[in-house]
């Protein structure tokens, strides 16, 4: 194990990355940023907002449609709402949707569609927290700010033998990535030491062989580093109940609602159901309404199980809530994952004769 400096660490990384940086649509490549091309803030901003929860292979897609889409970020101000959510349906974590409108509209109300330069600027706009403050400042910006994802906090957790569980171990890890970053280059540094945890010092099967900072880890040298970070043990999740009644009219229009701005899915379009505190409510509409078995679904802090009812409804039926969409507008891409799978076994029901 040698005994390198910040610096000299720093550059070893920064070499690797110029040979080895991973190519994303929403990156400049380290060839091109020293060559003087520059990051588009707003590509940056929103892969930051997209990658949050999410992976770099699940995020592709949607990216390009984005941007293909919305090119710049007054583009996507003007937006509607709808349009906006159907197109991040699948996604998840649906307020980062409602947040990347808000935030948005604000650029261009308020910094004439500018992006603040800085991360304390940035820190004042809705939805944009630490974390991705940090990284718009240091990739689009250059500014020497700690940035700081679970991949970091890996790598940080192995190169100095961090024993302290997450997540009371993030200031720590937090601190010694500081004295990482470098003055010169931070943007491209950032990327870099993400790449690394996302590609080498993963979270199983290391591959330390090819690591540029092997001969630095304390973790590696004492034979350790897969069982790190350590992570404290997480309480079991409560499991959540309701209904979920899906319609569709002798002309194959849907019966959809959207929902309230406010909550999970908020904003999102989706099929009439209950409270998610048990089987009560009540129907959508009067029919005779079919059990046909659940949905089950995961959110980040609780389990939910939906039992799933359905008919077929007469062309002149009245519904006590939502509207009925027809089928050559309805899009089940649209709809947020749990309510694609209650379209799924909804529709399987439905169209079995």
């Amino acid at each position: 194990m040698r005994d390198s400096t910040a610096s000299e660490m720093s550059t070893e990384l920064l070499d690797w990355y110029d040979r080895h940086a991973r190519l994303m649509p929403w990156r400049v490549p380290p060839d091109q940023k020293q060559a003087g091309v520059r990051p588009d803030p707003y590509r940056v901003w929103l892969s930051e907002v997209m990658l949050q929860q999410t992976t770099v292979a699940a995020v592709r897609a949607y990216f390009h449609r984005f941007i293909a889409r919305w090119p710049t970020v007054a583009d996507l101000a003007a937006a509607e709402d709808s349009a906006v959510m159907g197109e991040w349906a699948g996604l998840g974590y649906y307020a980062r949707a409602r947040n990347l409108l808000a935030c948005a509209r604000a650029v261009v109300r308020d910094h004439g569609g500018v992006f603040p330069s800085t991360r304390e600027g940035l820190l004042g706009l809705p939805g944009i927290g630490p974390y991705t403050a940090s990284a718009i400042a240091a990739i689009a910006h250059d500014e020497a700010a700690v940035v700081v994802d679970g991949n970091v906090e890996r790598v940080m957790a192995r190169l100095w033998l961090v024993e302290a569980p997450l997540p009371g171990a993030k200031a720590e890890l937090t601190r010694l990535a500081a004295l990482l970053t470098p003055a010169d280059r931070p943007g491209d540094y950032a990327q870099a030491v993400m790449d690394l945890g996302a590609t080498i010092c993963t979270p199983r099967n290391p591959a330390c062989g090819i690591c540029p900072w092997r001969m630095d880890c304390r973790a590696c040298a004492e034979g350790v580093q897969a069982s790190l970070p350590r992570k404290a043990e997480k309480a079991a999740k409560p499991v959540r109940q309701g209904m979920l009644w899906v319609a569709r009219r002798a002309d194959g229009a849907w019966l959809l609602e959207r929902r309230s701005e406010r909550g999970l899915l908020g904003g999102m379009l989706g099929f009439p159901g209950s409270d998610w505190d048990g089987l009560g409510g009540d129907a959508p509409l009067i029919a005779d309404w079919k059990d046909v078995g659940e949905v089950r679904h995961t959110f980040t802090h609780f389990h939910l199980i939906l039992r799933l009812q359905v008919t077929t409804a007469a062309l002149d039926a009245v519904p006590l809530r939502g509207e009925f969409v027809a089928q050559s507008t309805f899009r089940p891409s649209d709809l947020p994952t749990v309510m694609r799978k209650g379209f799924d076994l909804g529709n399987s029901v439905l169209a079995s004769p």
